[in-house]
């Protein structure tokens, strides 16, 4: 087999798709059960013009890291949490549960049968994209009558350039990402699309992202792009409340857990746009920024600055502890890491 990866500049990875050697896919009829997928090359899909994910959106995914830890081994970050959320997006979008043991079965064997690509400790990780579509051909507005559940992955950099250096963002004025009673909970494909301008839109204005806020009062900070929200004021830490239109993301979770078991008071709550200026520090966080700091946020015609445009204390040391513990250089006392033979 050719070694595809010899070009890759370690040192420069960025967070870009490559394509890897091989991929899972397994096929699920409406109303039967999954059954054991198998592993394939990296291959394009054959699927009807009329499939529920390309007319309706019918689809999710996951986004999961393998990290090769400084003691040479490989393992996960808490798999079963991406198991259980792909779980809870299907029953809200009508397809069936892929089982708990299938999922991790299948990122395991994705991983292992693409290991050449895991980066050098340090250096990057092996990105993991588990997807769930309705791939069966339905033209009236109903569950497709087949779904097909799959997984890739690519080596990739930081999702932010600089890791925790801090970032500018710029808060919405004209678009929202979800409203009550929607998707926004789930980790729905049909969410992202509409983001994409006004992602792009802050980009070209020298901004790293777009900050949310709620789409009924237009006050509360909801999340950063594809990332979730923290501010910190006064040692409390804080963070939006999981109400439905916010993904209740596997790293968020984390902190939240990792910041408690350090004495930090952490908050799940509605967070006025007005009370996160005034903070003392604000981070995001989500697998693939792992955590950002936030250097400035610029509402309307108001620019604050965090920190002095430094990266704050308290952030630093959640960034430390979170990042100590996926490397393996810090005992994993919550036993969140799962180490895989490769």
């Amino acid at each position: 087999m050719e070694k595809k990866y010899s070009t890759i500049d370690w040192e420069n990875l960025t967070f870009s798709f490559r394509e890897t050697d091989r991929m899972y896919i397994s096929n699920c009829k409406q109303g039967e059960e999954w059954e054991i997928g198998n592993m394939q090359d990296f291959q394009n899909l054959s699927i009807s013009p009329a499939a529920g994910v390309l007319n309706y959106g019918q689809g999710l995914f996951e986004g999961m890291k393998a990290y090769r830890a400084i003691d040479g081994s490989v393992v996960l970050f808490r798999p079963k949490e991406n198991a259980k959320r792909m779980q809870m997006g299907a029953r809200r979008l009508g397809m069936p549960e892929v089982p708990e043991d299938i999922f991790i079965d299948a990122v395991i064997r994705s991983v292992q049968e693409n290991s050449r690509w895991i980066p050098p400790a340090g250096k990057g990780t092996l990105y993991i994209r588990p997807l769930l579509m309705g791939s069966g051909p339905i033209l009236g507005v109903s569950p497709a009558p087949e779904y097909t559940f799959l997984v890739y992955v690519s080596p990739v950099g930081p999702y932010f350039k600089g890791g925790l250096k801090p970032t500018s963002l710029k808060i919405s004025e004209n678009h929202h990402r979800a409203a009550p009673g929607g998707s926004g909970g789930v980790k729905a494909i049909g969410n992202y699309a509409p983001g994409m301008v006004p992602s792009k839109n802050a980009k070209s204005e020298g901004f790293a992202e777009i900050i949310y806020l709620d789409a009924v009062n237009h006050k509360y900070i909801e999340e950063v792009g594809a990332a979730n929200f923290f501010c910190i004021k006064n040692g409390v830490i804080s963070t939006p409340e999981l109400t439905g239109t916010i993904l209740g993301g596997i790293t968020r979770l984390s902190i939240i857990e990792l910041a408690r078991s350090k004495g930090y008071e952490v908050r799940e709550e509605k967070i006025d746009v007005e009370y996160a200026l005034t903070a003392d520090e604000c981070f995001c966080a989500g697998t693939a920024a792992v955590v950002s700091s936030i250097g400035s946020i610029k509402h309307g015609d108001i620019v604050v600055e965090f920190c002095n445009g430094g990266v704050g204390e308290i952030t630093r040391d959640i960034y430390d502890s979170l990042v100590s513990i996926q490397n393996r250089k810090s005992e994993d006392v919550f036993g969140w890491m799962m180490e895989i033979d490769v």
